[in-house]
């Protein structure tokens, strides 16, 4: 992918021009915004529906445990989970990919080798982003060097709110050319950016940068994916590659528990940005207990009874 999409190289020509750009881009609707989200939220979903969803949302997890206290153990164990999410039911679909801290990626890619799950792993002084650009790109390196077939980086929000967009923009390109073959997330931290129109200033910065997805969360904070937030960034990487022909994924991240939750995103993403996202590669859930309601419902539509938290492993 060019460091930025050939419609729009003059708007990162300069810092001026960036921020005529990104201050000229439509202003959101909030109320409109939040009334569709719950509007598409309501929509009734039939069984058969459901069981796709189902194995759907599961293809699409990132399980992920980003914790002080993990252990090559805990990463080992949840990798096997990702391989074989229900060992009573060898038709599970496998998750994405498994997201751990650099440290760890070379236990997950150990356990994860030739499996086809990917080895994600955030970096760049994750969550906080607080360290010098030479300490974040060697978070990077480490990451690829020890397995990592994806890196989710998160952005300089204090650079964003204070208005150095091109500061932002060029460490994104920077962690972008450290991460080689490795796709990049780039992870806005949407609870953070106060308002809808950061948010849809942030998705563009980041795909003018060479994202390869946009992410709302780190999970770290009290606001994380909302459905409001992520069809805005949904609506975004829709009319990115509208005008570039390039498509950008997207990643909500914390705070979606529920297989009700999942349904909810999955309607989000074929009703704004259509089917062409409706694919692990281009749709993913930054979750870990996500994966365990799934199994539950998935169970209970394959035998018609609700199995229960303690059929499932506990991560």
């Amino acid at each position: 992918m060019p460091t930025t999409a050939p419609a729009f190289s003059d708007a990162t020509a300069s810092d001026s021009a960036l921020r005529r750009f990104l201050f000229g881009l439509p202003g959101v609707d909030a109320v409109g915004l939040e009334a569709r989200a719950a509007s598409l939220g309501t929509r009734s979903i039939k069984t058969t529906a459901k069981a796709y969803a189902i194995d759907l949302a599961i293809s699409m997890i990132d399980l992920t445990t980003l914790e002080g206290a993990d252990t090559p153990g805990k990463v080992r164990a949840l990798a096997a989970k990702a391989l074989n999410p229900d060992p009573t039911d060898r038709t599970t679909p496998r998750t994405a990919a498994v997201c751990v801290y650099p440290d760890m990626a070379a236990t997950a890619a150990a356990t994860l080798a030739g499996s086809g799950v990917k080895v994600a792993s955030v970096a760049t002084a994750f969550p906080a982003g607080r360290a010098a650009l030479d300490v974040k790109l060697a978070d990077v390196r480490d990451a690829v060097a020890a397995g990592a077939d994806e890196i989710d980086m998160v952005i300089d929000r204090g650079a964003f709110l204070s208005g150095r967009f091109l500061k932002v923009y060029e460490e994104i390109l920077a962690v972008k050319a450290e991460c080689g073959s490795a796709r990049l997330k780039v992870i806005f931290e949407t609870g953070e950016l106060s308002t809808y129109d950061n948010i849809r200033r942030a998705s563009w910065l980041g795909m003018l940068a060479g994202a390869d997805f946009i992410k709302t969360s780190t999970g770290k904070v009290a606001t994380n994916a909302t459905p409001a937030n992520t069809l805005l960034m949904l609506e975004a990487v829709r009319d990115f590659r509208a005008q570039t022909g390039v498509q950008i994924g997207v990643k909500p991240a914390g705070g979606i528990r529920t297989t009700k939750d999942a349904i909810k995103f999955l309607v989000l993403v074929n009703e704004t940005a259509g089917e062409d996202w409706l694919d692990n590669h281009w749709f993913r859930f930054g979750a870990s207990s996500l994966l365990n309601d799934l199994l539950m419902q998935r169970q209970k539509l394959s035998t018609g009874r609700y199995s229960g938290p303690d059929y499932v492993t506990v991560d």
